[in-house]
């Protein structure tokens, strides 16, 4: 099973009190995905749909998240892939303005399975 992990500090809150975008896991599920077909394919391919989402905490500005993606399933030109998005570092302002916490436990804040497609054409991996 392939896997790819991206870690990044969300910088920027769409709403009050400083919370993310949902959105914004998604944008970073596609990145990982992206990455994970130009290591199987040799292309970045196409995002083709998600079957299943699910916002399961928030996120807010300076949290720092992991993004996980894995293909479970490769047919000829389509590649089935699960995503997770962990909280792994959250500000600590109690503590003063440049305080954070390395979370004992990771949050998982967003699951998400779907397809992808490279066409046959686009595929310079052999396998």
């Amino acid at each position: 099973m392939l896997e790819a992990k991206l870690r990044m500090r969300i910088g920027e809150a769409h709403y009050a009190g400083g919370l993310v975008e949902g959105a914004r896991m998604l944008n970073l599920f596609g990145d990982v995905a992206t990455e994970l077909l130009i290591r199987l394919d040799g292309d970045e391919g196409l995002f083709r749909a998600y079957s299943s989402v699910e916002f399961l905490a928030p996120v807010f500005a300076g949290d720092f998240v992991e993004i996980v993606g894995r293909i479970v399933r490769v047919g000829t030109t389509s590649r089935e892939m699960e995503f997770e998005a962990w909280k792994v570092i959250t500000p600590a302002p109690e503590f003063g303005v440049s305080a954070a916490t390395v979370l004992d436990e990771p949050i998982l804040v967003c699951k998400a399975h779907g397809t992808c497609v490279t066409p046959k054409e686009n595929q310079r991996v052999t396998r």
